[in-house]
């Protein structure tokens, strides 16, 4: 069986709107953030700069992550990046396209 990784991220815009969202292909997901591929709020809002992940063995754990991040109020959730990234850079600024699939 494949060991897979699942990942909890939150992506930011220049004003800082949040989104927090999971997947098990971080580089992928970014680059379809980062591109526009699906409408909605991260597309109507421009929020394609990954500013935090956490990274999981289990899907079911990082669901449940997911799903704890998504009920912190702003604050909390501004408290997360900081105390990896305090600058709020976009962590997925030199990523290879290639890396996405």
């Amino acid at each position: 069986m494949e060991n897979r990784q699942y990942y909890v991220y939150l992506l930011s815009n220049r004003t800082h709107r949040l989104y927090v969202g999971m997947t098990n292909n971080l580089a992928g997901r970014v680059w379809q953030h980062k591109n526009h591929i699906v409408a909605g709020f991260t597309a109507r809002y421009n929020i394609d700069r990954l500013v935090y992940f956490e990274c999981f063995d289990n899907p079911l754990d990082a669901i449940c992550r997911e799903k704890q991040i998504k009920k912190y109020r702003r604050g909390k959730k501004i408290a997360l990046i900081h105390s990896i990234n305090p600058e709020w850079k976009d962590l997925a600024k030199d990523w290879d396209a290639s890396d996405a699939w």
